[in-house]
């Protein structure tokens, strides 16, 4: 029964009790005495009644109004996913394909009927479906959105190069229920090729930013190559006594990867909160203009590892000590009044791993220094470095 019809049928009940009422007073059987208390009681039960049902049809309103809210709002977003400029794709944790926008089946040149309900491996190459695999179960994993570059195969057409860009949704209970994908041809990045890339902005500009927080571990993909958009990152090795060694330090504008080193472990950790950008071997190896660009930061890398090498293979802790404090004067410092002033907080432990030592020693020597009048500290705790006269 629908709300109008209830408030009608609670009308009519009204109007019958009135009639009843009316009956009542003029049948000498029933008692006097009885007539007024009951028929009172059947009016104001009638109109709590009443009063119930406008409530009810108040509130059945205001629901109307917010189902068409809602789904003049659900409609306005399917057009915007519909006709999006970009290829979108809705599969399963499994990768069924749920949902996809026109841009997609353009794409892919294949109907929407047809690809809703078809694994999105379909259009992977036999080659590549099992690291494909295994990036989506590392996602599943992470809340982070990932960037995968593969060959996409379009029915009965040619291939082309894709990033796919993939973000996982999880139920309240934390479950992943779904992926959603952005799918872009990069077979046609011809500003790579046409010189257009004149500054680091030109490399990332149209590529996710993944950002970490200080003191997490970055997930390193043998794929991909992190630029640095923001932050430091701290690379380091473990050598036979689990003991941690600094190896790097990755400032804004330079790269590292595991693909750049032959460490059988390698460890990338955010020294500050972390903005990077993923570029994947494959572009940099079919793009002579990227490769052009990336080279100088590489041989950055390089050097800077020659300088912890240097480091590490003097006899005298204090030496090393001297010398990796010069170092990271060069990388991170910046000039203020006192001196030069490191940007980022360095323990202990990350001196004494970079200069093979331990953390005692390592205190002893910056004390040491400190009474010196060589180093300082703000009220921040960073470290000052006094400049040279």
């Amino acid at each position: 029964m629908n709300i109008e019809k209830f408030i009608q049928r609670t009308e009519i009940l009204h109007k019958r009790l009135a009639d009843l009422y009316q009956t009542a007073s003029v049948l000498p059987w029933i008692p006097t005495d009885l007539q007024p208390q009951a028929l009172k009681e059947l009016h104001n039960t009638l109109k709590i009644v009443q009063l119930a049902a406008q409530e009810l049809y108040q509130q059945n309103e205001e629901l109307l109004e917010t189902r068409n809210w809602l789904e003049a709002e659900r409609q306005h977003y399917q057009e915007l996913f519909e006709f999006a400029p970009d290829a979108y794709l809705v599969t399963n944790t499994e990768g069924i394909i749920q949902e996809a926008n026109h841009t997609a089946a353009r794409l892919l040149n294949v109907s929407k009927h047809f690809l809703v309900g078809k694994p999105m491996m379909n259009f992977v190459p036999l080659g590549e479906r099992q690291q494909v695999r295994c990036e989506l179960i590392q996602l599943s994993e992470s809340d982070r959105v990932k960037e995968l570059l593969v060959r996409l195969q379009k029915r009965h057409s040619e291939s082309f190069d894709a990033a796919l860009t993939v973000k996982v949704v999880r139920n309240q209970q934390g479950k992943a229920i779904s992926l959603r994908w952005m799918v872009r041809n990069i077979s046609d990045r011809q500003y790579l090729e046409s010189g257009i890339v004149k500054n680091d902005r030109d490399l990332f500009k149209d590529r996710p930013v993944h950002k970490y927080s200080k003191g997490e571990t970055i997930s390193l993909n043998p794929l991909v190559i992190f630029y640095v958009c923001q932050g430091l990152v701290k690379l380091n090795t473990y050598c036979e006594t689990g003991e941690e060694v600094l190896i790097g330090l990755a400032t804004a504008g330079m790269v590292f990867g595991s693909s750049l080193t032959s460490l059988n472990i390698y460890q990338a950790t955010a020294l500050s909160d972390v903005d990077l950008v993923s570029i994947y071997s494959a572009e940099i190896a079919n793009s002579p203009t990227l490769s052009h660009i990336l080279l100088p930061k590489m041989n950055q890398r390089l050097q800077q590892t020659e300088s912890f090498l240097a480091i590490s293979g003097r006899r005298r802790v204090q030496e090393r000590l001297q010398h990796l404090l010069q170092l990271l004067k060069q990388e991170v410092g910046e000039a203020v009044p006192e001196g030069t002033r490191l940007s980022v907080r360095f323990t202990h432990e990350d001196f004494a791993s970079a200069c093979c030592t331990t953390r005692v020693t390592i205190t002893r020597l910056l004390g040491k220094l400190q009474e010196e009048g060589i180093i300082s500290f703000d009220l921040k705790k960073h470290m000052i470095l006094k400049d040279s006269d």
